[in-house]
């Protein structure tokens, strides 16, 4: 399995609009980050999580051709406002995408989106999908995905994992029943924003108590903020975990 790190930044991006700090002006192009999204690849099965706001940019940039599916964390601007571009990927295999998440998150596509649930008239096209609301494990061809509830302030979303990776970003609380759900990963990839506490977000220090408590090998801070430069925040993160960058590839056997 294949991993690629569309984009890992926070709901602004980074730079920031109209900031000057270091890491908005910094020449690191580790520093650049668009709105977080991930790509997996396993054998002939492409699957995003989330479709970021620059995703058509990012799928150019990483050469996606074609996909099975969405997992959706929630119906928030900078996880779905690339929904739009799946509409070419629907047209060229003729077929729905199947597009999931939990109960709230579905309600909302259909309200933020109601132009691809409702007749209109011909023009550029719209996608062709198929939302379906998940609480239990499913598939994707022949990979099994199973939801993680966590929450985003009061928000309910969800996390995901896949195998022995997980991916949750915008959590600020995981669930006893939840955290049961993450053992024997070998990859964990959190949204961190910055190190001082946050209503709705990780800081640094809970997600290093969380990667600790789980004994997870490896870790992957995303939805970064430009309040975390990308090699001074390496440095002093343990050696199993980094922030990472957009245009990352990680593996997993």
């Amino acid at each position: 399995m294949e991993i690629t790190f569309l984009g890992t930044g926070t709901s602004h991006g980074v730079p920031v609009l109209t900031c000057e700090c270091a890491v908005c002006t910094s020449s690191n192009s580790k520093n650049r980050r668009t709105r977080s999204s991930i790509w997996i690849q396993e054998s002939e099965t492409s699957i995003l999580i989330d479709t970021a706001t620059e995703f058509r940019l990012q799928a150019l940039s990483a050469g996606i051709r074609h996909v099975d599916g969405v997992l959706y964390t929630h119906c928030h601007a900078d996880h779905v406002f690339g929904f739009d571009d799946l509409r070419v990927f629907s047209k060229l295999t003729q077929k729905s995408i199947p597009i999931y998440g939990n109960e709230t998150t579905m309600k909302e596509f259909r309200e933020v989106f109601s132009y691809v649930f409702r007749k209109t008239q011909k023009g550029g096209g719209k996608p062709q999908i198929e939302p379906i609301v998940v609480q239990e494990p499913f598939w994707i061809n022949n990979i099994k995905i199973v939801p993680i509830p966590v929450f985003h302030g009061v928000l309910p979303i969800l996390g995901y994992r896949i195998g022995n990776l997980a991916y949750i970003t915008d959590c600020n609380r995981i669930p006893l029943s939840s955290l049961e759900l993450l053992h024997g990963l070998d990859i964990l990839i959190l949204g961190v924003v910055r190190h001082e506490p946050h209503s709705t977000h990780m800081h640094v220090q809970q997600a290093l108590d969380l990667i600790e408590e789980l004994e997870v090998p490896r870790a992957f801070f995303t939805h970064v903020s430009h309040l975390l430069e990308h090699d001074e925040t390496n440095r002093v993160l343990p050696a199993n975990v980094s922030l990472a960058h957009d245009g990352q590839k990680i593996s997993l056997l």
